[in-house]
């Protein structure tokens, strides 16, 4: 399969998510376009490093590089969701709503 096919979604994938977290108010939903956007940097990752694993004369262990940042990425990423949703299960607990126009009345 062409690289252009993968290049195109994730280019879809990562505008559907940066949409999804200027537009959104909930705070569950923006961790799902973040992750979005996460997974769509981690398509492109890998399918670089296949693209590059495809190259006639590349080492025996081309491949792997990108994987490789694919999995650091998702290690960070799983930190990210849980501090995430422990911040919005507090938040939930003491104003009753994960909407995020309610984090300023945290300020006072």
């Amino acid at each position: 399969m062409p690289i252009n096919y993968y290049i195109f979604l994730a280019i879809a994938l990562f505008c559907i998510g940066v949409v999804g977290v200027l537009t959104r108010r909930n705070a569950i939903i923006i961790f799902m376009c973040v992750e979005l956007m996460l997974n769509a940097v981690n398509l492109l990752l890998v399918a670089f490093s296949k693209m590059h694993h495809a190259v006639p004369g590349a080492a025996a262990n081309a491949g792997t590089d990108g994987q490789l940042f694919v999995f650091f990425i998702m290690v960070v990423a799983a930190a990210e969701v849980s501090v995430g949703l422990a911040i919005i299960v507090m938040m939930y607990r003491n104003i009753h709503s994960v909407d995020v126009n309610f984090l300023n009345r945290l300020k006072h």
